[in-house]
């Protein structure tokens, strides 16, 4: 299988559109950027095509190709979408990407902490 990565102009017809092509075609879904381009939730694309998703990149991005943010401070529900994986215990990898600026107090080491204590609480 392989799995497209689309970033803002991946619209819920181009994946299938894509997903239609080959049942080979896989999704390497980036939710922040899914988020920044429809400004819709990808819940419902997730659930559509759980069977297809390769990947998933989490991140958090406001609505109107907006920027990217800490999460939990954008448009992106992080959160529901790892109860949902959970929930259905989809097998599929998902993975921090930290796009957003770094505070000046901060570092990648402490913000991926950060990213990573948000999924924790989210899945407890």
């Amino acid at each position: 299988m392989v799995g497209y990565h689309a970033h803002t102009q991946a619209t819920p017809e181009l994946w299938d559109v894509a997903m239609s092509q080959s049942k080979y075609n896989g999704i390497n879904l980036d939710i922040g950027h899914y988020v920044a381009g429809t400004s819709q939730s990808p819940i419902p694309l997730i659930k559509k095509y759980h069977d297809k998703i390769t990947s998933m990149h989490l991140k958090d991005r406001k609505f109107n190709n907006g920027p990217n943010m800490p999460w939990g401070q954008g448009d992106t529900p992080i959160k529901e979408v790892l109860q949902l994986m959970k929930k259905e215990k989809y097998s599929f990898p998902a993975t921090i990407e930290l796009e957003y600026t770094i505070p000046q107090d901060s570092d990648a080491e402490k913000e991926v902490a950060k990213c990573l204590a948000y999924a924790k609480e989210a899945l407890s």
